[in-house]
């Protein structure tokens, strides 16, 4: 008993700090305790719910292991976007209305984990293993579906004159969230169901089962789900006032606007990101693929219609065009993309390609670009 609330001191964590913002959270507001102490708010928040995200990501990858794969990582997946749903959502309702969060969060996870996360398994496992092999079928389906979806929903409305701004007609609207549902569900029996076998690293018969080397997860299929639910929603609950620190240390700072859906995709990638880089450094490059690709597609098929949605029932604009800058740095990570993933080895040279891409984003964000 004692062993496992060590396990799951997270979750309690989580919930002792929500209930303790329910009570002092008036007191505790950023304008009543000032730019300093509503910054150690902001980071011992930030530190619980990454705490919390790790957390998720403990059980998720617990029920990778009993169930194998692709269903392990396609659930370590829909929990990390789960979460990446919440917070936004969380921040859409709080406040200002933010018509760019979703987009500008949406962007950052694309670029964390197609150029940042892709770039580091390939460099590391590539330092250590030199070439790597990867089931290439189960790479392009990924971005058979993510490349269209993620054109339409970031890139067109930007070009399309019946609603300014980068925003969505309603007949874009409703077109897209159903083509990105339809789609993904598509995708999911594919990956499940009828082509599973794609998704598995074509090796695998030479050291086993990826899953099988998460060693240190011991626990049933109903323990690691509740685990798992049960951090999730504290993180949910966290949320909006995750937010208020954010929008009140990015306007104090006179921060770039597009810092605040970095930092909302930094804290839900990096329990995932790190699970992708130690796939990789392990030679498990399919796990590390999956991961990632799993992670960016995701993330415009089901965040896309999750706030499209909000925004109708809570009347906030939502704008998704992407602006001259982000448009030039999707595009270019897309077409690496496909020539990263058009052979069934990489190499170095390609993971140092994708960071040189994330660089720049980094650098765009800083400059005002995006």
């Amino acid at each position: 008993m004692l062993d496992r609330l060590r396990r799951e001191a997270a979750t309690l964590c989580g919930y002792l700090a929500f209930i303790f913002l329910t009570f002092f959270g008036d007191a505790l507001a950023p304008e009543a305790i000032g730019s300093f102490m509503a910054g150690m708010m902001l980071v011992a928040l930030f530190v619980i719910m990454l705490w919390l995200a790790f957390c998720v990501v403990r059980h998720a990858e617990g029920l990778a292991t009993l169930l194998g794969e692709p269903y392990g990582t396609l659930i370590l997946t829909l929990s990390v976007i789960g979460i990446e749903v919440a917070l936004i959502s969380a921040v859409m309702i709080t406040g200002e209305n933010k018509p760019a969060l979703a987009r500008d969060t949406m962007f950052a996870v694309l670029m964390i984990v197609l150029n940042g996360l892709v770039g580091l398994s390939l460099v590391l496992g590539g330092l250590r293993h030199r070439l790597q092999n990867y089931n290439l079928q189960g790479a392009n389906a990924y971005l058979a579906v993510l490349i269209p979806l993620a054109v339409l929903g970031l890139i067109l409305p930007s070009f399309t004159p019946s609603a300014p701004g980068g925003q969505l007609s309603e007949l874009q609207a409703f077109f897209l969230i159903g083509l990105s549902l339809i789609l993904y569900g598509i995708f999911l029996a594919i990956q499940t169901v009828t082509h599973s076998d794609i998704f598995q690293d074509p090796a695998r018969e030479q050291h086993g089962d990826p899953a099988t080397h998460h060693h240190h997860i011991a626990e049933s299929v109903p323990s690691h789900s509740i685990g798992l639910i049960a951090a999730m929603l504290p993180i949910v609950l966290l949320s909006k006032s995750l937010a208020v620190y954010v929008d009140f240390g990015i306007d104090a700072a006179r921060a770039p606007v597009a810092l605040g859906g970095f930092l909302i995709a930094a804290l839900v990638l990096t329990p995932e990101g790190l699970s992708a880089i130690q796939a990789a450094r392990q030679n498990m490059l399919q796990r590390a693929v999956n991961i990632c690709l799993g992670s960016a597609l995701a993330t415009i098929a089901l965040t896309i219609p999750a706030v499209l949605a909000i925004g109708w029932i809570m009347d906030r604009r939502v704008e998704l065009g992407l602006g001259s800058a982000g448009i030039v740095e999707l595009s270019a990570t897309l077409l690496v993309s496909i020539v990263t993933f058009a052979s069934p080895r990489t190499n170095v040279l390609l993971g140092a390609v994708h960071l040189a891409l994330f660089a720049a984003y980094i650098m765009l964000i800083f400059d005002g670009s995006v």
